[in-house]
C-alpha cells in the first residue's frame, strides 16, 4: 500500500483528523495535484483554524500557483493566529514568507 492509500485510510477511520488531511495535503502536493492539496489546505484551515503550520504551506502552494493575493491572506491570517496562541516560530517564518512576497 502506498502512502497516498494509507492516508486516505487513516482519513476514513478519522475523518475530522487535521494532521491526516494535512499530511494528505502535502502528499498531494509532491503527486502534482495542486487542486486536491489546496482542498485539504483549505478544511484543515476552515476547520481548525489554530493548526497553524497549514499557513505557511499553503501559501506557498499559493505563490507556486501564481496566486500571490491569495498567498498574502493567507500569511496575514496565520500571523495572527500565531500571535494568538504565541507560536513565535509559526509567526517568524509566516512574518519572513510575507515580507519576501512583499518586496
Amino acid at each position: 500500500m502506498d502512502r497516498l492509500e494509507q492516508l486516505q485510510n487513516f482519513l476514513k477511520q478519522m475523518p475530522d483528523d487535521s494532521f491526516v488531511k494535512f499530511a494528505l495535503a502535502k502528499e498531494y502536493e509532491k503527486l502534482n495535484d495542486a487542486e486536491k492539496a489546496l482542498q485539504f489546505y483549505n478544511e484543515v484551515r476552515t476547520n481548525d483554524p489554530e493548526y497553524v503550520g497549514t499557513y505557511y504551506h499553503l501559501g506557498k502552494l499559493q505563490e507556486a500557483l501564481k496566486d500571490v493575493e491569495g498567498a498574502l491572506v493567507t500569511y496575514n491570517e496565520g500571523i495572527a493566529i500565531a500571535q494568538k496562541i504565541g507560536d513565535r516560530h509559526a509567526w517568524s517564518e509566516l512574518a519572513e514568507a510575507k515580507m519576501e512576497i512583499e518586496e
